[in-house]
């Protein structure tokens, strides 16, 4: 065998053992997840026989109504152990993107002050996506990189060429339903997206959405399906919020053309 085979073979088993340390990476991080779930639900006050039922990943607008009852009724007395339990929870589907992140947001609004249920759902949201982005990191990008390394090199010399404005274009894909969050998450890490701006434009980016949520719960037993929380008034505000978050980036270029 050469020199440049034994070099190439060599190379190929180094990035299999990365593969499969990222593997097991995931799977650590999973069952940690998924251990701190379990840690806060077997912690959880004891419960009525009829209630253990509702006590599950609401995936409905009928779900979160019957979640929404239990936890309301233990909410006053135990409200740290429910805060804990949305907070752990949401967490938990925006890192693993398990739909029903909706529905936690209408629930936040029905249990919480408005206040505390916003901060909480873009905190858990772009702390869990941060999560999602490094599993993508660890898991995801070494795959892409070495199938499509062409593509990818392309995509993140686009990057670049934007980078004084992602913060802001990760505001504008957070309001608008272009992408969904998920591909976000997963993306971003591989086309070199920094954390920073990913965490914080997901913060802010989730916000005008989830205002629409938050006043959803306050109405919680009236609605029929998560669709209501989104009435076309309230689409064209989320346009707006669009529009203004490109409105940085818009003026950047003017001046920059001006003075070049």
């Amino acid at each position: 065998m050469t020199q440049t085979e034994g070099g190439h073979a060599e190379g190929e088993k180094t990035e299999g053992m990365d593969t499969r340390k990222a593997l097991l990476c995931l799977l650590t991080i999973f069952l940690v997840s998924l251990s701190a779930l379990t840690f806060v639900y077997k912690n959880f006050p004891e419960l009525e026989d009829d209630e253990y039922q509702y006590m599950k990943l609401p995936m409905d607008i009928e779900d979160a109504k019957n979640l929404g009852r239990v936890l309301s009724h233990y909410k006053d007395r135990y409200f740290a152990e429910v805060l804990a339990g949305v907070f752990v929870t949401y967490i938990f589907l925006q890192t693993f993107a398990v739909p029903g992140s909706i529905f936690l947001s209408i629930l936040a609004g029905f249990l919480f002050r408005w206040e505390l249920a916003l901060l909480l759902i873009c905190f858990c949201s772009a702390t869990g996506a941060s999560f999602c982005y490094l599993l993508s990191y660890l898991a995801g990008r070494p795959i892409v990189l070495k199938y499509l390394p062409e593509r990818t090199k392309s995509w993140q010399e686009k990057v670049d060429k934007q980078r004084d404005n992602l913060l802001f274009y990760i505001i504008f894909l957070r309001i608008t339903p272009f992408l969904p969050n998920w591909f976000i998450n997963i993306s971003s890490p591989i086309i070199n997206v920094p954390l920073w701006p990913f965490w914080l434009g997901t913060f802010f980016g989730v916000a005008p959405p989830s205002i629409l949520a938050v006043q959803a719960g306050t109405t919680l037993y009236q609605l029929t399906s998560s669709s209501d929380a989104f009435s076309l008034m309230s689409v064209v505000l989320l346009a707006a919020a669009a529009i203004l978050s490109l409105v940085p980036i818009i003026l950047k270029n003017r001046l920059r053309e001006k003075f070049d």
